[in-house]
């Protein structure tokens, strides 16, 4: 299963691209996530763990009553930045697809004051969002 960190700021920022939101761990704190899991509620409560900068999800098609983006407003709730990738830009399940070519979906409010938009590339979107941030997580 992939996790990898990716350093996207000269100021000491990086990204964590997982497969799974599972993957999250303590050493994640103040990062941004790139996760290739479903944006539901089960993996709003694994983002929700640990304080993160900001967290990504696939939206999984969104489904009935929004189930595959719910977790979004969850995060929203907390004033965490999230948003989705579109599942027809990348895999469910493939961190690294999703890194390489998602395009963000759907946003949380918070991720839209943050400035990140919908239709853009979710790691132009990261790398950008990490040189706002004033310094690297502990």
């Amino acid at each position: 299963m992939l996790v990898e960190k990716v350093y996207v700021s000269g100021k000491g920022r990086f990204v964590m691209i997982m497969d799974s939101i599972t993957s999250v761990g303590a050493n994640d704190e103040g990062a941004i996530v790139v996760s290739a899991s479903h944006g539901g509620v089960s993996a709003a409560e694994y983002a929700l763990k640990i304080p993160l900068a900001a967290v990504f999800f696939n939206d999984a098609g969104v489904g009935k009553d929004e189930a595959g983006i719910a977790g979004l407003k969850m995060l929203q709730e907390k004033g965490i930045p999230a948003g989705a990738v579109s599942h027809e830009t990348a895999q469910i399940g493939d961190g690294k697809d999703t890194w390489e070519f998602g395009i963000i979906s759907n946003l949380n409010n918070a991720a839209r004051e943050a400035g990140f938009q919908v239709q853009e590339k979710v790691r132009d979107a990261a790398v950008k969002f990490a040189d706002t941030l004033s310094s690297p997580p502990a």
